[in-house]
């Protein structure tokens, strides 16, 4: 059985699809003992370090205590390998969703509209000064704005 959860490299997905990514394997690995999962990954490593973090959040209010060697070795695993990579975006993601899954952060379905974006100060990244900065806003992982360069 594969299932494909991709989303677009350098983005994180919408919760939505954190939480079925993390449903998914769940009722597979308890489904049967000798179950496994396989994660793989074209591109950065912080896409797979998102679904690793977002089911070791949610192993810990679901698992079980035969569950427990199963998560110290996950764990091990992200802090060796992937905690190093990874987007701002992907990281405050994964403490989104570990509020979702505690109850400190409740979802809001209302949609947000995006009218202004304010610049305080100009970040000075060449060498004569300044930057030359550019919007791109997505609405459901698709582009749907970039501002010229």
């Amino acid at each position: 059985q594969v299932l494909d959860f991709g989303w677009p490299d350098l983005h994180t997905p919408a919760l939505e699809k954190i939480c079925s990514i993390c449903k998914a394997m769940d009722t597979w690995l308890n489904k049967a003992a000798h179950n496994v999962v396989v994660l793989h990954n074209k591109g950065n490593r912080g896409r797979l370090g998102v679904v690793v973090a977002a089911y070791m959040h949610y192993s810990n209010i679901s698992a079980s205590a035969d569950q427990a060697l199963d998560r110290f070795a996950m764990k091990r695993f992200y802090e060796d390998k992937i905690v190093p990579v990874g987007q701002p975006s992907q990281k405050r993601y994964i403490h989104y969703f570990s509020g979702l899954l505690s109850g400190s952060i409740k979802m809001n379905n209302k949609p947000l509209f995006l009218h202004h974006v304010i610049m305080h100060g100009i970040p000075n990244f060449e060498s004569k000064g300044g930057c030359r900065p550019f919007l791109k806003i997505y609405q459901a992982m698709q582009p749907v704005y970039t501002s010229g360069i």
